[in-house]
């Protein structure tokens, strides 16, 4: 198994796992404040990590890398806030499986920007597993997929800016060079610029619009800086696959996260699997099976 496999996996587990922990944090914190947290406690792990990688003398950071950190961070943001104005119109399903286009978007984005190939068996995989997504997400129908409404677009506007993102990170880190030795100072690098920026905007941004979260996020560090720290590690994760392979690649194998979040949902919230749901569940697990 290439190891850009495995490291999506973890990632994948891990963001479950800091999903999980952050939901605590939605009980005092705005769902901007919540997000804030992501980007501000996970910020110095990653420095430190750059620094314990022995990046003490940093490549040459040029106009490229910063122009991709740049757009990487932003459209980051625009993504996670596209998805939770698309669930908040009550159309869950249909919100989260537009979203989950982003490999679909990421291949094509990939093609454009960095003239990245992927083989008919990679493209098969994505789309068998983007019809398990679908199922697994609430059995979206093709009638409500072309039904117009906010949640159509917003989860279409999620799933491209997702989509982007990823691409620019992974072209964020070859801009720092190309072998797959350094792959993880590379992804570190890019991880911590891209962290430093979103905290800055997201700060600015709840300074002006919600001042009384900022109090609330220093307040609530001890889960805080947990959320922080497992997302670091989730972070670093996909970032490294995607400095090793397609972003695409890595963005459809991370859709694994949802049968983490549904074992999840069996084991400790005590829920029952629908045929549906075991059908999605094969769906995914063959076309992930593709891809490696």
């Amino acid at each position: 198994m290439e190891w850009w496999v495995g490291l999506t996996v973890a990632g994948a587990f891990l963001q479950n796992l800091r999903s999980l922990l952050q939901r605590r944090l939605t009980r005092t914190l705005s769902v901007n404040g919540s997000s804030y947290v992501r980007f501000l406690y996970a910020l110095p792990f990653a420095w430190l990590l750059v620094l314990w990688l022995g990046q003490t003398d940093l490549p040459v950071l040029t106009p490229s890398f910063w122009w991709y950190v740049c757009a990487g961070a932003i459209t980051q943001i625009v993504a996670t806030s596209a998805l939770v104005a698309a669930v908040s119109h009550g159309q869950f399903a249909v919100g989260t499986a537009m979203s989950k286009t982003e490999a679909m978007q990421a291949a094509a984005i990939g093609l454009i920007l960095l003239g990245e190939q992927l083989s008919l068996q990679a493209l098969l995989g994505i789309a068998v597993s983007l019809v398990g997504v679908f199922l697994l997400t609430g059995g979206v129908s093709p009638r409500q997929i072309f039904q117009r409404g906010p949640a159509l677009w917003l989860g279409l506007l999620a799933g491209s800016s997702f989509a982007m993102c990823s691409v620019c990170f992974r072209a964020a880190s070859l801009a720092l060079g190309t072998d797959e030795a350094d792959a993880w100072q590379r992804a570190a690098l890019t991880l911590a610029a891209t962290l430093t920026l979103q905290a800055v905007v997201m700060g600015v941004y709840l300074i002006v619009r919600e001042p009384q979260q900022l109090q609330r996020v220093l307040s609530s560090w001890r889960v805080a800086v947990w959320v922080g720290l497992i997302g670091m590690t989730s972070s670093i994760c996909w970032f490294t696959a995607m400095a090793l392979v397609n972003a695409a690649l890595v963005r459809a194998m991370g859709q694994i996260e949802l049968l983490f979040t549904l074992i999840t949902s069996i084991w400790f919230l005590g829920e029952r699997v629908r045929r549906r749901e075991v059908l999605g569940m094969l769906l995914l697990v063959l076309g992930i099976v593709l891809l490696i």
